[in-house]
């Protein structure tokens, strides 16, 4: 069954909405301390400059190999923005979704790196919302995209950078359910109103008690146990109504919670965790496109999670590799 998954990928198509990014790393080597104050000098080796946010989600779909990924986002009229143009169109991506806004900055992330540590994040940004004519750009194109059945799923993604509003998510779902194609929403609490016919939403566990409203006691008992996150699941879900429930659990693995019960608890399969950077976006971008593929929610976010266990063993915001993904299932289901 997995095989045949894996090897649908290749014909689905997946449309990702979003605050769209750029991560930039800088490499470097310290040898000293500033005289001018107690913080390391980084002598600056090489940059480079990677898809972050929504990005990332569309990056994670392109190295999974699925057959269209269109994008849609806002950048501002500056370097960062072209470079992330660039990025997407370089890779095969449509990019006719991704609208300029000259009154904005492109958010960028940049990390100064040596010996295989952040020292330091500068992150340069505009949140304010863009306004709705720009947001209609966005769309209008992806309900065309729709309604001609020309994407299979789609994927919203929100950091709170003032792209998405939920007049956006709730025009879009009326055209999914429609056409039976599913939808996933990684949140940023605080940033929407609760929108219903979400297919599933993945939040990690601060994000799920924070949608909640509810303080983490951080019982640390296991998901099943534990009244605290049960009871912070259960608000999300009268609010939501997503079909599925996604947790991110850190160490205690990937929760599906439904219809107020424990769908499933897939435990973490990480062997080794350098750097947990865009490690959500991997599980959103392989989750749908499994469902995209054939697979039922639960088999799909077992295949999410293992991928998940590939990328935080990396050092910064990183791609699962389609290879990678089918060496580690076969590896755990020997």
């Amino acid at each position: 069954m997995s095989d045949k998954i894996f090897s649908a990928f290749n014909s689905s198509r997946v449309a990702v909405i979003g605050d769209l990014m750029l991560d930039v790393y800088l490499w470097g080597q310290v040898s000293r301390i500033s005289p001018e104050a107690p913080v390391p000098i980084v002598n600056i080796k090489k940059r480079e400059a990677r898809l972050g946010g929504a990005a990332n989600v569309i990056r994670n779909l392109g190295t999974l190999e699925a057959g269209k990924v269109y994008a849609f986002g806002a950048v501002g009229d500056d370097e960062s923005g072209r470079e992330i143009i660039k990025l997407l169109s370089g890779s095969g991506f449509q990019t006719q979704g991704v609208t300029c806004d000259p009154s904005r900055l492109t958010t960028e992330k940049r990390r100064v790196m040596a010996s295989g540590q952040q020292m330091l994040r500068e992150d340069l940004e505009d949140c304010s919302p863009i306004n709705d004519t720009l947001r209609r750009k966005m769309v209008s194109p992806l309900i065309d995209l729709v309604r001609r059945k020309e994407v299979d799923a789609v994927i919203f993604e929100d950091y709170a950078k003032g792209v998405l509003a939920s007049w956006m998510l709730e025009e879009i779902l009326v055209e999914t359910r429609k056409a039976g194609i599913p939808t996933a929403l990684d949140p940023k609490p605080g940033n929407l109103t609760p929108v219903k016919g979400l297919t599933a939403i993945k939040p990690n566990r601060l994000e799920a008690f924070a949608l909640a409203g509810l303080q983490d006691p951080g019982s640390g008992c296991a998901p099943e146990e534990d009244p605290d996150l049960r009871q912070a699941a259960e608000i999300i879900e009268s609010q939501w109504a997503p079909d599925y429930l996604l947790l991110s659990l850190a160490a205690q693995g990937l929760g599906i919670f439904r219809k107020n019960k424990w769908h499933k608890l897939i435990p973490t399969r990480a062997r080794e965790v350098f750097d947990v950077s865009g490690a959500g976006d991997t599980v959103t971008a392989t989750f749908v496109l499994a469902c995209t593929a054939g697979a039922d929610a639960a088999l799909a976010a077992e295949i999410a999670n293992c991928a998940a266990g590939v990328v935080v063993g990396k050092v910064g915001t990183a791609p699962i590799i389609k290879e990678e993904l089918i060496s580690a299932w076969k590896g755990i289901n020997k």
